[in-house]
C-alpha cells in the first residue's frame, strides 16, 4: 500500500510534466501507466528519491514517444495544435512557470523545438530542475544541456510577448472577441487584431478547417468574415482550459475551442481546435 500511496501522491505532478512534453493528455496518461508497471516491478530499497526517479522514468519514457510523434504530426492533416485539458487536469499549477508552460500557445510553440531541447526546456522551467540532473536524463554533458536551454529559449521568445498577459487582461479581450464573433461585428473584431496575427485550425481531416495557417489581419478577417456570413457561432462561453481563459463553442454544429495569444494588447494569435478527438475533456467538463 506504501508503493501505491508514493506513486499516487507524485501522479498529478507526472501526468503535468508528462503532458508538457506531448501535448496530448492520452499520451501522457499511457506514459504515467508505463511508470507505474516499471514502480511495481523495481526494488524501493535501490531508490533514494522516488521523486526523482519517476521524474526520470517519465522523461524519458515521453520523449521515446514524442520521437515517433513528431513523425506522425509531418502526415497529420492539417496544422497540429495541443490537446486542450481543463485546468484542474494539468497538474500543479502553483508557480508562474508551471502555469505559463502548460498553455495552449506555449504548448504549441514548444512544437517548434527537438524533443531533447523540449525535454531539456520543461525540466528546467516547469521544474526547476537542476542542470546536472537534466543532463543525466536526457543523455547529454551538462554543457550541452545548458545549450539546449538557451536556444529553446531563445526560439520560444521569437513567438511570445514580452510581458505575460493578466488572466483578467485575456479574459477581457476574450470577451470583446465572443462579443465580436457572436454579433457578427466584423469592424469591431479587426481591430482587436493584431497586424501579424495568425490563425491555426485543427480538424485533424474530422471536421472541416483551414488546412494551413492563416497569416496576417487582412486574411483572418476575411477567413473570419466569410464564417460570419456563413454559419452562426451558436452557444458561445467562456470557459478555461490549460490554466487560461478559452472560449467555447459551436461552429456549423461542430464543437470548437479557441485560445487566444496576446501580443501588444491585442491577439497575435487564435487556436482553434475543431478535431473532435481532442475535445473530449473539455467537453465533459463543461
Amino acid at each position: 500500500m506504501q508503493n501505491v500511496e508514493e506513486f499516487e501522491e507524485h501522479r498529478p505532478m507526472l501526468l503535468g510534466l508528462a503532458y508538457r512534453l506531448l501535448g496530448s493528455m492520452w499520451d501522457a496518461e499511457d506514459v504515467v501507466q508505463e511508470a507505474w508497471i516499471r514502480w511495481q516491478a523495481v526494488d524501493k530499497d535501490e531508490i533514494k528519491e522516488p521523486r526523482a526517479f519517476l521524474v526520470t522514468i517519465v522523461s524519458r519514457l515521453a520523449l521515446d514517444q514524442l520521437r515517433s510523434a513528431r513523425v506522425k504530426r509531418e502526415t497529420y492533416t492539417g496544422p497540429w495544435l495541443p490537446e486542450p485539458v481543463p485546468t484542474e487536469q494539468a497538474g500543479p499549477l502553483d508557480t508562474v512557470e508551471l502555469r505559463d508552460t502548460v498553455s495552449l500557445a506555449t504548448l504549441h510553440l514548444m512544437e517548434r523545438l527537438t524533443p531533447p531541447e523540449r525535454a531539456v526546456f520543461v525540466l528546467r522551467e516547469a521544474f526547476d530542475l537542476p542542470y546536472p540532473e537534466i543532463a543525466e536524463i536526457v543523455g547529454v554533458t551538462q554543457a550541452n544541456a545548458r545549450q539546449m536551454h538557451h536556444r529553446a529559449s531563445v526560439r520560444l521568445a521569437e513567438g511570445r510577448n514580452r510581458f505575460t498577459p493578466t488572466n483578467e487582461e485575456h479574459t477581457e479581450l476574450l470577451r470583446r472577441f465572443m462579443d465580436a464573433a457572436s454579433g457578427g461585428d466584423l469592424e469591431a473584431l479587426t481591430g482587436l487584431l493584431h497586424d501579424d496575427v495568425v490563425m491555426w485550425n485543427d480538424g485533424g481531416g474530422k471536421v472541416r478547417a483551414a488546412l494551413n495557417p492563416i497569416v496576417g489581419r487582412a486574411k483572418v478577417t476575411a477567413f473570419l468574415g466569410g464564417l460570419m456570413s456563413k454559419y452562426l457561432f451558436g452557444q458561445m462561453h467562456l470557459g478555461e482550459a490549460n490554466g487560461r481563459p478559452a472560449l467555447l463553442t459551436k461552429v456549423a454544429g461542430n464543437d470548437q475551442l479557441i485560445a487566444i495569444e496576446i501580443r501588444d494588447g491585442k491577439i497575435g494569435g487564435i487556436l482553434g481546435v475543431l478535431n473532435p478527438d481532442k475535445l473530449t475533456r473539455v467537453r465533459e467538463a463543461s
